[in-house]
């Protein structure tokens, strides 16, 4: 049988068509079912809390259940492999950031290439950690604990969430810069960690905001400075690390991910929800409250960001001569 040509030109544009609305459908029933968020630590932890603050937003926003699944564990790279093997369909998400961009460098036999096994969603904001010491620390200022690190070379100890964690990065780029040598104590999150500054077994830690602050407030510790180029609008008062070290920067890195090969149309989608919350002026606030800045970005901008924090710790940690087999 054969087909006259309009016919058959008209056949044949529907079937290069027919992909492209496929795809426009599924995004626009997507989600059908409940979405998951594998976060790589515990829960409580700054990247646990945003992630559900962002869950709840999409929740109510797009009608299904958007749960939060806490993977801890190798610095985060645990819940990264769990993605990577996940199904590329939008229905397993992660929580990366910061601590991706180091693992990277940090690990020599890791299972995916981050780069190219994850395909950047939308970024949620960025934040400082804050540099806080036991009450008992004799230092009143950056200045004053530069002065007794100098003088007291491998006796004053940091602890960090793990090994490359970003408050582990924070005080390998510290004592890069400012020529001091402390001690890093390596626990399994951050809450233990605070746990033992409140306590008095470690001098000082480079906190991420949320488990500080209500312990600066209560002055349980005692807060210097904040990790971030700007001061904190949760903590005004406090100088930024910069002002002594000009150049110094660390600060936390939050966003979402998925699989590679997950549709763009459900891509471009989350984008646009999350951005939208960002815009939100209740999310906002929350987001400050726990002393972060809402960063809104494309997929391929907030890839580039991750490509540039990987460069600059993998610099760090090849300066330092970190390594986890």
């Amino acid at each position: 049988m054969t087909y006259p040509r309009r016919a058959f030109l008209r056949l044949a544009a529907s079937a290069v068509a027919l992909p492209a609305l496929l795809r426009n459908a599924q995004a626009q029933t997507y989600p059908a079912k409940p979405v998951r968020i594998v976060v790589g630590f515990v829960s409580g932890s700054a990247t646990d809390i945003i992630t559900r603050l962002m869950g709840q937003w999409l929740s109510e926003r797009l009608g299904q259940p958007f749960i939060v699944e806490n993977r801890g564990g190798a610095g985060g790279s645990i819940a990264t492999e769990t993605v990577v093997r996940a199904p590329a369909d939008g229905y397993t998400l992660l929580a990366c950031g910061s601590w991706d961009a180091t693992n990277t460098s940090l690990y020599d036999k890791l299972s995916y290439n981050f780069s190219r096994d994850i395909a950047p969603v939308a970024s949620i904001g960025r934040g400082p950690n804050v540099l806080v010491v036991h009450p008992s620390f004799p230092a009143q200022t950056v200045p004053e604990f530069i002065a007794y690190a100098k003088a007291n070379p491998g006796k004053v100890t940091y602890a960090s969430a793990g090994i490359g964690t970003v408050a582990h990065m924070a005080g390998e780029l510290f004592m890069a810069m400012a020529g001091v040598n402390m001690v890093h104590v390596p626990y399994r999150g951050l809450a233990p960690a605070v746990t033992d500054l409140l306590g008095g077994q470690v001098h000082t830690i480079f906190s991420t905001m949320p488990p500080a602050i209500s312990n600066i407030r209560a002055g349980k510790l005692r807060a210097l400075a904040v990790t971030s180029t700007t001061r904190s609008e949760a903590l005004p008062d406090l100088p930024t690390i910069s002002d002594i070290l000009p150049g110094y920067e660390a600060t936390l890195l939050t966003g979402l991910s998925a699989p590679r090969n997950t549709p763009a149309d459900i891509v471009d989608r989350l984008n646009k929800e999350i951005n939208a919350g960002l815009a939100d002026p209740a999310m906002k606030a929350k987001l400050a409250e726990l002393g972060n800045d809402p960063v809104t970005m494309t997929p391929a901008d907030f890839g580039k960001l991750l490509g540039d924090e990987t460069k600059k710790w993998g610099k760090v940690i090849r300066a330092a001569g970190i390594k986890i087999q």
